[in-house]
Parts: structure tokens; sequence; C-alpha cells
């Protein structure tokens, strides 16, 4: 069962924030705090503090089960609120200055979990596909399409 972890209203630009979900998306947990860990841009410390949120989150849903398969299944970097601020600029003008922000949500889970609707979802297509089941729904064959106007008018005027 997949655990979340969301960090709210983080001060760095979205694209920054980005770059270091990119690197550890789809990475097993270990590796993808190692990264993290030695990684030099600034936002990595609490990337590193979320992914080990979600991995407690992780952890009191599924007591007692190994967490040595753990993978970053899931991890999202959206926009949040924008500070404006002007900055003084030559002549009298006021250049924009737009302090961005961000939110992050990181899902882990077990690699090769599937989720319950996806079970579900499996099992009725098997169901659907055995014999009995298909002796039960005849199939019926699609209509014929009637000739439009044009490929009748075509095909009286080539006579």
């Amino acid at each position: 069962m997949e655990a979340l972890a969301k960090l709210r209203n983080y001060p760095t630009s979205p694209r920054k924030m980005r770059l270091l979900a990119d690197l550890i998306r789809g990475m097993q947990v270990e590796k993808a705090l190692a990264t993290l860990e030695h990684s030099a841009k600034h936002p990595a410390v609490p990337m590193r503090k979320l992914v080990l949120s979600a991995i407690n989150n992780w952890k009191q849903k599924n007591e007692g089960e190994d967490e040595s398969q753990l993978v970053v299944k899931t991890i999202m970097v959206d926009g949040a609120r924008t500070i404006k601020r002007l900055r003084p600029a030559p002549q009298g003008r006021g250049y924009r200055v737009r302090k961005r922000s961000n939110h992050v949500t990181v899902v882990v889970d077990v690699k090769g979990a599937k989720t319950v609707k996806a079970a579900k979802a499996t099992e009725e297509a098997a169901v659907a596909e055995t014999p009995v089941a298909a002796e039960k729904k005849p199939r019926k064959a699609a209509p014929k399409k009637a000739a439009t106007k044009k490929a009748t008018k075509k095909a009286t005027t080539k006579k």
C-alpha cells in the first residue's frame, strides 16, 4: 500500500525543485536518499526530509513488512504562491521581482505492487475472458453503413 508525503509552500522556484525530483523519480528509496544527501543543490535537504517522511508514513501503514523494495513511485512539483516585489531600476522605474515557491508530493510504494482498483480490474477482465462468459454474451454483427449522397451521385454519373 502506497504512502504519501507533501511539502507545501517551500520558497524555491518549481523549476529548481523539479531538477531534483527528476533525479530521484523511480529510484529505490535508499539510493534516492544517498543521492539527495550528496547533492549540492540547496533544496536537496528538504526533499530528503520529505522522502524520509514518506518512508515513515509507509511504515505506519504497513507494519511488519519489509521496506527494502521500497521505491519512489511518484514525485510531483507544482507551483505555489508567488510573492511580487519591486526592485529599483534606472530613471525612476521599477523592475518586478517574482519570489516563487512550490508544493512537492512524494508517493512511495513497494516495487511491483498493484493498487486495489487495478487488481479488481484484472480479476474482472479474467472472468470476462472465460469460455463460459463468452457463451453468455453473443456478439452482434456491426451494421453496414449506408452509402452517402456523393458516392451514389458518382456511381450514377459514371454509367
